[in-house]
Formats: C-alpha cells, sequence, structure tokens
C-alpha cells in the first residue's frame, strides 16, 4: 500500500505539471500581446472564516502561477458583508498565506478600499438606465425571479426614472431606510437562462459597522459587483476561481464592459479541492465550531489551515500535496490518504526522533549502576546534520506494555519485542534479558526482572545473546510526564452526510482522546510546533499554544505507517 500511495503521487504531480490549463493560456497571452505588462493574480477570501484546505489549492497555484510568470499576486479581502466578517478571520487569512511560505505583492489590499469607486460605479449604472432601486421584499423578490425553467417577472420598480433612482439610492446611503426596505439592482435580463443575470443586486442596506471602514457606510456592495471591478482596480490579468463562479462569470463581464474600469480582467474556473472523510463548506465548518463539536477553527482535527498547522502538518507537505494535483475544469475527490502521504514524507525527512512511552510497564535492571548514565544518540538515523541528544539510563525504566509478553511460545519473526528468558535491544543503549516478572493480585503483571549485557551501547553482544529486536522506553526517574492528544479523523463516513443527508450523524465520537505518557526529558523544552517522531509510535507535535516546558502537550500529527483499515 505504502508503494501504491508513493507511485499515485508521483503520477499525480506529473499530471498536474501537464494538466494545468491555466498555465498556457497565460503563455499565450504572453505571447500574442494581450498582456504586456506583469501577470499579476489575486488570492481574494472573504474573512468570514478561517482557511481550508480547499483555499490551500488556491493560495498554492495563484501565488504559484504569479512566480512562474515573474508577476504579482495581490492578498485582497472582499469584505461586502460586515455581519458575517471579523478581524480574527482577516489576521488568520494573513497569517495562513505567510506560513505556507507566500507573500503578496505590496499592501494587503480590502475591497472596502474602493467603497467610494463602487459607489460612483452604481451611480453611472443608474444614469446610464442600467440600474434602479427596487422595494420589492425578499420574499417577493424571489417570486419574481422564477425558477431555472422559468422565466422571471420584471420588477413594478424597474421603470422608475434615473432621476427618482438617484434620489433614492442617496436615501439609501444616508441611511433614510430601514434594512431590507430595499436594493439597488441591475437591469439586465429577467427571462436569461443564467439566473444571475435576472437583475442582481448591487447595493443591501446594512447598518453595522465595518471592520475597517466603521459607521461610514450604512450601504454595502454585493460581492458579484465589488468582485470583479476590484480585480479591474487592480490591474489584475487572471482572476482565477473555482467552478462555482462559473455561472457568475457573464455577470463579471456585464459589469467590466459596462463600466468605465481602467482594465479589463479575465475570469478562469477550476476545479476546487474536495477529500473525502472531510467537509469543507465554510457554514458546515462553522457548526463545528459553534456547536462546540471541536474547541474551535484551529482545533487540529479541522481542515482549516491553522487547524493543519496546529496538528503539526508542515507547510513544505501542504504545498506538495497541492501542487501535485491536477488544476482542471471538473470538480472531483481527493483521496486523502495522498495528503497523508504527503505529510509523512516529509516529517520522515524532517523530524527529529524522541521515545515517549504510552502505556508504561516497569523493568527493573538489576545489575545496572546505582547511577544515571547519559548516552549519546542521533536526533535522526539519516540526517547527521540534526546532530545528537542525551538520554538518561537508570535502574528503573519503562517500556510499552505491547512491548512485552509470557508467552515464549511465540516466534521471533512474529514478536520481535521482549520475551522472558530472551533479549530485546533498547533503542540507543543496552542489550537487555527478561529474568522474571512480578505481578499483581490479579494476575497481571506489573513490573518485569531484567537485565543488561554488559558493553553493548553501540556494539553487538555474543551471538548466544543475539536480540530479537529493538525497543524504545524511557527511564523511571528521569522520564517526564506529558499530555498526548491523539487525533483521529473527525468523520468516520467517507462522503460525511451522504447516506443520512446530515454530516454531524458521521462525526467520529472518538476524534479524540487525551492520556498521559513518559517521554525523554530532552524533548519538554522544545518551543511550540516542533514536529518529533516518537519511535514506533507517530509523529507528534508540541502544541502551538497549550504547549510548555512545566506542562507540555504534544498532538498526534499521524501515525507510522497507513491504517488500510479505515479506507475498507
Amino acid at each position: 500500500m505504502r508503494v501504491f500511495i508513493k507511485n499515485l503521487s508521483f503520477n499525480m504531480s506529473e499530471s498536474a505539471v501537464n494538466h494545468n490549463f491555466i498555465r498556457p493560456i497565460i503563455q499565450e497571452d504572453i505571447d500574442t500581446g494581450r498582456v504586456t505588462g506583469k501577470i499579476v493574480t489575486r488570492f481574494p477570501p472573504e474573512p468570514n472564516g478561517y482557511l481550508h484546505i480547499g483555499h490551500a489549492k488556491s493560495i498554492c497555484l495563484n501565488f504559484g502561477l504569479a512566480e512562474e510568470f515573474g508577476g504579482d499576486c495581490h492578498l485582497r479581502f472582499d469584505d461586502t458583508n460586515p455581519a458575517k466578517e471579523e478581524q480574527e478571520y482577516i489576521e488568520a487569512i494573513k497569517d495562513d498565506v505567510q506560513w505556507l511560505g507566500f507573500q503578496w505583492a505590496g499592501d494587503v489590499r480590502y475591497a472596502s478600499n474602493y467603497f467610494e469607486q463602487f459607489y460612483a460605479w452604481a451611480i453611472h449604472l443608474i444614469k446610464q438606465g442600467k440600474a434602479y432601486v427596487c422595494d420589492l421584499t425578499a420574499e417577493q423578490a424571489s417570486e419574481y425571479r422564477g425558477w431555472a425553467t422559468k422565466p422571471g417577472k420584471e420588477s413594478p420598480f424597474r421603470n422608475r426614472s434615473v432621476e427618482e433612482n438617484l434620489t433614492l439610492f442617496e436615501k439609501m446611503k444616508q441611511g433614510e431606510f430601514e434594512e431590507g426596505f430595499c436594493v439597488l439592482r441591475a437591469k439586465i435580463d429577467m427571462a436569461s437562462p443564467n439566473m444571475n443575470m435576472r437583475d442582481p443586486i448591487l447595493y443591501r442596506i446594512r447598518k453595522k459597522a465595518h471592520h475597517q471602514t466603521g459607521d461610514k457606510w450604512c450601504i454595502y456592495p454585493s460581492y458579484d459587483f465589488a468582485h470583479g471591478q476590484g480585480d479591474a482596480i487592480e490591474g489584475v490579468t487572471h482572476s482565477i476561481c473555482t467552478l462555482e463562479f462559473q455561472d457568475h462569470r457573464p455577470l463579471y463581464e456585464w459589469f467590466i464592459e459596462n463600466l468605465p474600469v481602467p482594465s479589463k480582467p479575465k475570469q478562469y474556473e477550476f476545479g476546487r479541492l474536495n477529500l473525502n472523510y472531510t467537509v469543507t463548506s465554510k457554514r458546515n465548518l462553522k457548526q463545528l465550531v459553534d456547536d462546540q463539536i471541536v474547541a474551535g477553527w484551529n482545533d487540529p482535527r479541522m481542515p482549516t489551515i491553522s487547524g493543519m498547522r496546529r496538528r503539526g502538518y508542515t507547510a513544505a507537505a501542504l504545498r506538495a500535496f497541492c501542487n501535485g494535483l491536477a488544476v482542471a475544469k471538473t470538480d472531483g475527490v481527493v483521496d486523502i490518504a495522498q495528503l497523508e502521504f504527503e505529510i509523512r514524507n516529509d516529517l520522515n525527512e524532517n523530524a527529529a526522533r524522541a521515545m515517549c512511552v504510552l502505556n508504561p510497564l516497569k523493568v527493573s535492571i538489576t545489575n545496572a549502576a546505582d547511577n544515571t548514565e547519559w548516552l549519546e544518540v542521533a536526533n535522526h538515523p539519516q540526517q547527521e546534520s540534526m546532530g545528537h541528544r542525551s538520554i538518561p539510563f537508570t535502574q528503573t525504566i519503562y517500556i510499552d506494555a505491547s512491548d512485552f509478553t509470557e508467552d515464549t511460545s511465540l516466534s521471533r519473526k512474529k514478536f520481535k519485542r521482549l520475551v522472558i528468558g530472551d533479549y530485546v535491544r533498547l533503542r540507543g543503549a543496552y542489550v537487555i534479558k527478561a529474568d522474571d516478572v512480578i505481578k499483581n493480585d490479579s494476575g497481571d503483571v506489573i513490573e518485569v526482572i531484567a537485565s543488561l549485557v554488559p558493553d553493548t551501547v553501540g556494539q553487538n553482544p555474543p551471538p548466544e545473546m543475539k536480540p530479537r529486536g529493538v525497543i524504545h522506553w524511557v527511564s523511571a526517574t528521569e522520564g517526564k510526564e506529558v499530555e498526548l492528544r491523539l487525533y483521529d479523523r473527525l468523520f468516520l463516513a467517507e462522503a460525511p452526510g451522504k447516506e443520512t443527508g446530515n454530516y454531524l450523524d458521521d462525526v467520529n465520537p472518538e476524534s479524540l482522546k487525551v492520556i498521559k505518557a513518559l517521554a525523554e526529558p530532552a524533548i519538554v523544552d522544545c518551543k511550540p510546533e516542533t514536529v518529533f517522531q516518537f519511535e514506533r509510535e507517530g509523529y507528534f507535535v508540541s502544541d502551538r499554544y497549550d504547549h510548555t516546558a512545566d506542562s507540555p502537550v504534544f498532538n498526534l500529527t499521524i501515525s507510522l505507517k497507513e491504517d488500510t483499515s479505515k479506507n475498507n
């Protein structure tokens, strides 16, 4: 399975190189002179939630293309709805983009920077007879709009005079109407087969303070009205967005053609990234947060960039994953195993090794010295540049309970750990032999009595003492107690909600387990967001927010190998 996933990742990466349909478009635009200056792309999130893995693909695409063609990529917040936007989201988004390794050109941009221009362009449309103030209620407007198979009806307010519309729009701006009383609409075609062209809303009344403009405005442009014009103001040459905006492109182009904009960007849509065992709808993610199913937007179980970062996923792995995906004109579902392969691949190369015992079993070594012996071990078996660390060896240690058995019938091939009367090597330390056990009243083994083979640190024992295998361990007296947060997938179903219609029905009740464990002392002083491979246990990261030397907290990033049972 590991080989298959590796080959799959390689093939997808090769495919992505040859199947990014936007790349040849940009190259042709340069070759034919449609674009004579810099290529300009943009990443334009709405600040109404945290970014997720789908946004990571868009970030890598927009910033990556700009970098490849020597152009610029802007970060612009399309902040047209103060009712749902927060400064917290803005700061988180900026942090995510930079953590992924990208830097936007110039200052951060906001659609709200252009509110005066948008207002002037709305006036322009009114004067051209292409916009009007409509008093229909939301329910009436929905009825008049029709359906996909039924043409809409024109609003009774559609033929107001230019002078009346200018007067009413000014009153909207001055706050003389209550929210929902009226809107400004474009006058296009109520019989259009494209619902987006049926006199779309340009401005709504929203009597709410804006995080950038304060109380200056009580009317706000719609996303559709602001988006394309923001691109035009900024000189964006290639407006790249996901496939759900394909039906909005005629409206995007209508605005560009009917307004005196300084440039004429073109919009291109690509298939969004969907992962199995995952939901990425902002509405659903917000519900998970609001209903306290998770501990916040940055909960390590969330598919948000900040959640994945907190879990220990690396920026390099996320970029490798996103860059390995084809950029196509169709949506599809990507197997989460491909993302997990990239995570393991990166961590295997770059994560320092350490030892931590999750299910401790006491081992007393009868012939060990009555003092602490410090042993030097490599931080990574293949990366000499990562240096060495000291681990304390003492008379009493802990091993994982699953690494010991009294069953002497188990072959060395089947059980490569400690067996009563046989030998095993302690990682970076001595070869030991299990001589006896101590049991409690229930007959459970609570302590192993062992002896070490002298002079076997870094040396092989005599042939008759050949160890079955290598196990990890921690000093009982020098080890440090740590909190481990063992994360699993948040959803049990490959397509959450597909069977029942409610994605919450597929939430994994065992997606988080918190335990205490014993770790070697060297790691507790690490900085937050330090990733380790806890040998034979998995990859763990010191928590970005909660980890301290006095109260160490490590999150399970991912297991050492794929659990194929989850996919069966």
